[in-house]
């Protein structure tokens, strides 16, 4: 689909106020999207929907069940439901627009928009692998430590914690949008992506980009190996104490580290595919901007299943939170007694 006369209008329409061409004249950007995929779009549409609904849902369902059921009073749940929250954020940002573009021909944001989506974007993901690498801090303190992991992980040692999380995703995210924010934006203003990506966007800029492109890569380096050198001496921590324990102590300490490792293991296992494809083999746009949605959806997706499943505690509560608000069926002889 030819945006090239979106991306002449927009220019046009912001040089009229002087009578000549400003500079920095793109006053809304097109997010390009799956445009060019015809009928299949709607197959899109449908499995993203669905996904997206699934990840609403069982995220919902783990935040309230956490707030309501005081047997998950411990910190891995405060951070668990603040893992779901960051999710559902995380996805909302990006899911609900990609959505509406499927059943447009021409999906358009404006410039403030553009930018609030691409921080609120990168920082949510940076936020997210910041509190699995709290996670993984707390499953290292009950095992390595579990007569201490009451008076360690207080309640203001966790907000602290999670607060922290937040802070580090702000801190590498704020940077690369600041700088792509300032850069001139003289058309065209096509964007060959799902949403605002940092890297498609930055291909728009009329100016070297050089600058941007290093410090957004040593941002990117310092979310992904920070957390993941803490994520991983966690662990290689947890594997020396279990090596000492005996054959039933290491069984509950792998089930309490199952859920939390299957996640990690999928987000980090699948941004390497990402980064991977990215830069082997010659991959239409089309399936670069699949894959990042996938990848983008996938632990959000599948987070509420892995801790489901592998955490007894949390399924049994999530069983009783839908016995306990479910509607009972009243019996015709009750009815009937009621009456009389």
């Amino acid at each position: 689909m030819d945006y090239s006369h979106l991306s002449w209008s927009a220019n046009h329409r912001a040089g009229a106020v002087n009578g000549t061409q400003r500079p920095d004249g793109v006053t809304f950007f097109i997010i390009q999207g799956l445009a060019n995929l015809g009928e299949e779009k709607m197959i899109l549409f449908v499995i993203l929907l669905l996904a997206y609904v699934v990840i609403l849902g069982g995220n919902s369902m783990i935040i309230f069940t956490v707030w309501t059921d005081p047997k998950l009073s411990s910190p891995m749940y405060f951070f668990l439901h603040n893992l779901s929250f960051v999710d559902m954020v995380y996805t909302t940002v990006t899911i609900p627009n990609m959505l509406s573009g499927f059943l447009t021909d021409t999906k358009t944001i404006s410039v403030p928009g553009c930018f609030l989506q691409m921080y609120f974007f990168i920082q949510l993901a940076v936020t997210g692998r910041g509190i699995l690498t709290v996670m993984a801090y707390d499953r290292y303190v009950a095992i390595c430590n579990p007569l201490r992991y009451t008076a360690i992980m207080t309640r203001p040692v966790r907000l602290l914690l999670v607060t922290g999380a937040w802070v580090f995703g702000g801190f590498c995210t704020l940077p690369v949008a600041t700088m792509a924010w300032q850069r001139p934006y003289c058309g065209p203003n096509a964007v060959r992506h799902g949403w605002c990506d940092p890297s498609s966007v930055r291909r728009l800029v009329c100016a070297d980009t050089r600058v941007d492109s290093i410090v957004s890569l040593s941002f990117a380096l310092v979310a992904l190996l920070t957390t993941g050198v803490l994520i991983l001496s966690s662990y290689v921590l947890i594997g020396v104490s279990i090596s000492r324990m005996g054959a039933a102590q290491r069984l509950k300490a792998f089930g309490t580290c199952a859920a939390h490792l299957t996640v990690v293991s999928i987000s980090y296992g699948s941004a390497s595919f990402v980064y991977i494809s990215y830069r082997v083999g010659n991959f239409r746009p089309e399936v670069r901007i699949i894959v990042s949605v996938l990848y983008s959806a996938l632990t959000p997706f599948l987070n509420p299943m892995i801790y489901s499943l592998k955490n007894k505690a949390l399924r049994q509560s999530i069983k009783g939170t839908f016995c306990r608000y479910r509607p009972t069926a009243v019996s015709p002889r009750k009815q009937v007694n009621a009456v009389a």
